[in-house]
């Protein structure tokens, strides 16, 4: 759900936000909102498989710190509607380098969402006949090696999101799917020098 002039609603967060998303079950509930929409407890707990309970309370630890909000729209009387207040979630570790709890939240994050990642390209490679030659051939796993600078890396990522940006808000034609894009940078660990 994208703010009202259409721009994509980013979050830069606190150690606070940092360290409440840094549970299994609250980072699933935030995903599960940004990807399917805004949803009770109850549905949460079904499509995740946890009891309605917990949902509710770890939904409320996010609210309390500004992660998930009521969505008036839905609520009635009876179920309350949750939906994600921010569309994307974007941090550099270096911003909590003086907040060793921020830290680890970070650690465990960056952590988790990578075995996230690895299991949505399971997922993808496990059901890929499934789908029609076109997606299938759309479909990219693709790995570069290039020599840069830090300064020259972020100048590279900041190119990249742009692009993804510009291709989010072309106008959707009729066969459109959901499409995971994972774009990462980073150093390599097979050190070049």
């Amino acid at each position: 759900m994208a703010a009202p002039d259409g721009e994509l609603r980013v979050l830069h967060p606190t150690g606070t936000q940092l360290r409440a998303l840094a549970h299994p079950l609250r980072s699933r509930l935030l995903g599960a909102l940004r990807f399917h929409g805004p949803a009770t407890s109850t549905a949460l707990a079904a499509r995740l498989g946890t009891n309605s309970g917990a949902t509710s309370y770890h939904l409320r630890q996010l609210a309390e710190v500004g992660l998930v909000e009521d969505d008036d729209e839905h609520s009635n009387g009876r179920d309350r509607w949750w939906r994600a207040a921010h569309d994307a979630t974007s941090w550099r570790s270096t911003d909590f380098d003086d907040d060793p709890d921020a830290r680890a939240a970070d650690d465990w994050l960056l952590r988790h969402q990578a075995r996230v990642a690895s299991d949505w390209l399971h997922d993808w490679l496990e059901i890929r006949e499934d789908w029609s030659r076109d997606w299938r051939h759309a479909a990219d796993q693709s790995d570069y090696h290039l020599d840069l600078s830090a300064a020259g890396l972020r100048a590279l990522m900041d190119d990249l999101h742009a692009v993804v940006r510009k291709h989010r808000d072309a106008p959707t034609a009729p066969d459109t799917e959901r499409v995971t894009l994972l774009l990462q940078g980073f150093p390599s660990t097979e050190r070049s020098v």
